[in-house]
């Protein structure tokens, strides 16, 4: 029986370029580490098991070049084993210290059993390697994996100057080859940020297909026939597809969607702050300062200080009592949707990846237990890939969408406001210095081609849109400033040293440990 409609899951995976071998632990690097326990290696568990259940599923997952580069970074590979282990050592002692405890001598026994798993994942089965993982599941054919811009620069506020956003597009297929071993098909704006004309950008790379968000296709030029529920051909041919505000809401938020179940693992009672200071000491911070250790004992319970043990098998039961109603939802969205619009309808449901697992807890479940009910419950809604679903149905209408992105208030205000205005006009010059850099040397080599070059990385790592957000969040506010002031100014030294003839070998070398990012990185991108 053919189905009525189509569900495209889309996980954007992605965290700033954060790396710190002048410290032997760093805070900011604990994004990784907790992504890759709770998010990455859950996510690439549940899928291996589907597929060795032989259910037919398919997912896309982005993953960003920043995170394939911290992913298959050596020395970041190193220290997430680390911490790894500084959670199974920590689960041993709290096995020990809830003795005679009940259901948290349970909990502890819990989080042993999983941290041992999640290392035998990580170390015996992927040899430390999450992109080997990723890479497996797309040869399976059951994981569609996307590219995004280099560093996930906001591209609307840098078209300024073109070649900029030129640029993070060609990096990110780039390095998107350099880690997958083929090109994309589809990339995910980051952000979610369209405007007019990048659609050029994407055609040029050879990109099939981006997601927008649902008001960027609805107020599209003409306003497409069949909504969010249908791609469009852009002018360069590409197709944009839009995200269903009524499945994302289901999930995305914590008041109204799935994850504010009470009976799901609280995120924020955690023992980095629940427990005595000189028992917990050696898992914090070594400036002392508290911190989440993944070790959480309590559910959601309400809205209340007084939070009552987590049972995770209650949970993984309101997991798929969820799936099922996710389901059914979209069972009745597509039936209507079909008879509205005589076409099988795409209904695209993007999310942040850390949601499953981070934020989320049971999420990874959740998504485990979705598509065994699909596959095996219902022949009226499969589960497709954007590009899958375009291959499917070529023929569609064209629209131009409008300038947006999925941030608060729907357009840039997030990324431009009195609170980050300042890095933008940094931002502009140092892009047009790169490229009057890349005019004036159309063939260094030697020296100069590594300065060129590292200039190239500084000025990809400054664009990173995460600075700007987690400015104006107010989250992480002085190190994000450090950042970008850092990158500007490392541009800068390095962009005078070369104008004046006057390269220090050693600081360009410092610059090339730090700044690791893209090693094959060619300057000439910013060619004109």
């Amino acid at each position: 029986m053919n189905p009525k409609g189509y569900l495209s899951i889309v996980l954007h995976a992605h965290l700033p370029y954060v790396r710190h071998p002048e410290f032997d632990e760093f805070l900011e690097e604990d994004w990784l580490y907790e992504a890759v326990v709770e998010t990455y290696l859950p996510l690439i568990e549940r899928f291996n098991r589907l597929v060795q259940e032989g259910v037919d599923f398919r997912f896309s997952m982005v993953c960003t070049p920043s995170l394939a580069s911290m992913l298959s970074d050596p020395l970041l590979k190193r220290r997430t084993l680390r911490r790894i282990d500084t959670l199974i050592e920590l689960a041993g002692k709290e096995v020990d210290r809830t003795f005679g405890q009940g259901k948290f001598h349970d909990l502890a026994h819990f989080y042993l059993e999983r941290f041992l798993a999640l290392r035998r994942l990580y170390v015996d089965h992927l040899n430390g390697d999450i992109l080997m993982g990723l890479r497996m599941l797309q040869e399976q054919g059951v994981l569609e994996v996307m590219t995004c811009a280099a560093t996930h620069g906001f591209l609307p506020l840098l078209q300024v100057v073109p070649r900029m956003v030129e640029a993070q597009v060609a990096v990110g297929v780039q390095a998107h080859k350099h880690f997958f071993g083929r090109a994309p098909r589809g990339i995910w704006l980051p952000e979610c940020a369209y405007f007019p004309g990048l659609d050029r950008v994407l055609a040029d790379n050879g990109i099939r297909f981006f997601v927008v968000d649902s008001h960027g296709m609805l107020h599209g030029n003409p306003r497409p026939a069949c909504g969010v529920y249908a791609p469009v051909y852009t002018s360069s041919g590409v197709a944009a597809v839009a995200r269903d505000p009524e499945s994302s809401k289901q999930v995305w938020s914590s008041k109204e969607g799935y994850p504010g179940d009470f009976d799901y693992r609280d995120f924020y009672r955690d023992i980095g702050y629940d427990l005595d200071f000189d028992y917990i000491r050696d898992y914090v911070q070594p400036t002392g300062q508290r911190k989440f250790t993944g070790i959480k004992y309590h559910r959601i319970t309400g809205a209340t200080d007084q939070k009552e043990p987590y049972d995770p098998r209650v949970a993984l039961d309101r997991a798929a009592a969820h799936a099922s109603n996710f389901m059914f939802n979209r069972e009745q969205q597509v039936a209507h949707l079909l008879g509205a619009q005589g076409r099988e309808p795409l209904v695209l449901a993007p999310y942040d990846a850390e949601l499953f697992g981070h934020w989320w807890f049971e999420g990874p479940d959740f998504l485990y237990f979705l598509a065994k009910k699909l596959h095996h419950d219902t022949p009226h809604v499969k589960l497709t890939t954007p590009i899958e679903y375009v291959e499917r149905f070529p023929i569609n209408q064209f629209s131009i969408p409008d300038a947006s992105s999925w941030g608060d208030k729907g357009y840039f205000d997030v990324w431009l406001n009195g609170s980050n205005d300042w890095i933008y006009m940094h931002l502009h010059e140092i892009g047009r210095r790169m490229v009057e850099l890349a005019e004036r040397y159309p063939d260094a080599d030697g020296m100069l081609r590594r300065a060129l070059n590292q200039c190239a990385r500084e000025l990809l790592l400054a664009q990173s849109s995460d600075w700007a957000f987690l400015i104006s969040t107010g989250t992480a506010v002085e190190y994000s400033s450090k950042r970008t002031v850092n990158h500007v100014g490392r541009f800068l030294k390095l962009h005078d040293q070369i104008v004046w003839n006057r390269i220090d070998d050693g600081y360009v070398a410092a610059l090339e440990g730090y700044d690791n990012i893209f090693p094959w990185i060619d300057y000439r991108t910013y060619r004109r």
